[in-house]
């Protein structure tokens, strides 16, 4: 990998301009602010580049880059990067305007039979109720609404293309004169009325990631009226130190002596390409768990403001139930639903490794190097989530822990900190 950059390092570099600030979460990686003019050398991924600021070389997140020039024509680079699209809606809504996220989403039962449960359960409650459902897909919520119980109306919200084939749904399913399907953004639509329980599924992995959420809180801040529902009504992200034995051989121990060869040059690559993102969709066993999660992160959908989302900090603290590796942190969440009912029993919905799998499953942040750890030792920290300024449907997770070790034998206290980007 060194031979190579080198290699590429005789050719000129290409000057690039941060588009907004970054912290280097490892000792490779290179930490910026807005504006800096950085030389990139090499393009190892399309994640991330090898660049140089003022004398010092290390890995960069090339979305956090526009290219440039000096002068006038960095002038005009700043100009065509203000017409640019932070939210990437064409990409965003485009995905959605296709089956295939739909047939996960249908797919899964857990997911979609908890928001039939919450309409069921509260089907008395909903009558001549008026709901929104925002970002409805298909409209599967709002056909629930429709057939288990008897709202006055729902409005069935999507900005996607998906759209059409809703309408043909409804009409499909007998359905339309309770549901009434509108096409645009939240911060866009118009309603005839206040609606009564505002109802959504906006988490994505790692509770927040693509900040549809900003979305809801937008719409409950003009249609729900006073004393409205929410659904989920709460949210909690929650955190584990973890085993991932499995995951750490295929992708950094492969590369000890495969074929009986000496391979080992690759794993600084194969840790940068493999460790730095988060590992989305990852199936956590019950038994890699060192100690019980914890909650982190707890969102109050009545009271979270949009301004909240920039920055959202949580501590922890683990004991370690067990001796083992420890490899990285896993991450899942949890929401509830409350009823419209007095006294009436809540909904969870939970996508942690205890419970029936959905398509989120769980996102593993794996460190850079494993660690081991015996039981009774502790481990403490922070995570922040914070919201990449420029690209609004992303962020960055950063993982700051502590190990205080219960014997002898180790350190008695080994820190580590890493920052992780999350884009697609």
């Amino acid at each position: 990998m060194q031979a190579e950059k080198e290699d590429e390092d005789d050719a000129s570099p290409e000057e690039c301009y941060a588009r907004s600030d970054f912290t280097g979460g490892a000792s490779d990686q290179l930490s910026f602010s807005s504006g800096d003019k950085l030389l990139v050398h090499a393009k190892p991924s399309t994640d991330w580049w090898w660049a140089e600021l003022r004398g010092v070389r290390g890995y960069v997140p090339a979305s956090y880059l526009r290219p440039g020039a000096a002068g006038e024509e960095e002038e005009e680079e700043e100009e065509d990067s203000s017409l640019e699209d932070p939210w990437q809606d064409e990409e965003y809504f485009g995905s959605y305007g296709m089956l295939r996220l739909h047939l996960e989403m249908l797919s899964d039962k857990s997911r979609t039979e908890a928001y039939r449960q919450v309409v069921l359960s509260n089907s008395a409650s909903l009558r001549n109720k008026v709901v929104m459902d925002l970002g409805c897909g298909t409209g599967i919520i709002s056909l629930f609404c429709a057939q288990l119980a008897q709202p006055s109306v729902v409005y069935a919200v999507e900005a996607s293309s998906m759209v059409e084939y809703t309408r043909q749904l409804v009409k499909q399913n007998a359905c339309e004169e309770v549901i009434t399907v509108l096409q645009g953004r939240a911060e866009e639509i118009e309603l005839p009325e206040q609606v009564d329980v505002l109802v959504s599924e906006w988490m994505g992995n790692c509770l927040l990631f693509e900040f549809m959420v900003e979305s809801v809180l937008l719409a409950r801040d003009r249609w729900l009226r006073e004393g409205g529902m929410m659904w989920p009504s709460s949210a909690a992200l929650a955190l584990v130190p973890c085993q991932a034995d499995s995951y750490y051989a295929e992708k950094m121990a492969f590369w000890e002596r495969p074929y009986g060869l000496d391979f080992t040059p690759l794993q600084s690559l194969a840790q940068q390409e493999f460790f730095t993102k988060p590992k989305f969709s990852y199936l956590i066993e019950p038994s890699d768990c060192l100690s019980p999660p914890c909650d982190v992160i707890y969102l109050d959908m009545y009271t979270l403001q949009v301004k909240d989302l920039e920055e959202i900090q949580g501590q922890f603290h683990f004991c370690v139930e067990k001796s083992g590796v420890f490899h990285g942190f896993t991450a899942w969440f949890t929401v509830h639903f409350e009823s419209l009912e007095t006294g009436g029993a809540a909904v969870e919905l939970n996508t942690g490794p205890n419970s029936e799998p959905t398509h989120w499953k769980q996102t593993l942040f794996m460190l850079d190097r494993p660690v081991s750890v015996y039981a009774g030792d502790s481990i403490s920290g922070t995570i922040v989530l914070r919201r990449n300024p420029v690209w609004r449907r992303h962020m960055t997770v950063t993982l700051h822990w502590s190990i205080n070790s219960s014997t002898e034998e180790t350190d008695n206290c080994q820190v580590g900190t890493k920052s992780f980007p999350m884009w697609r």
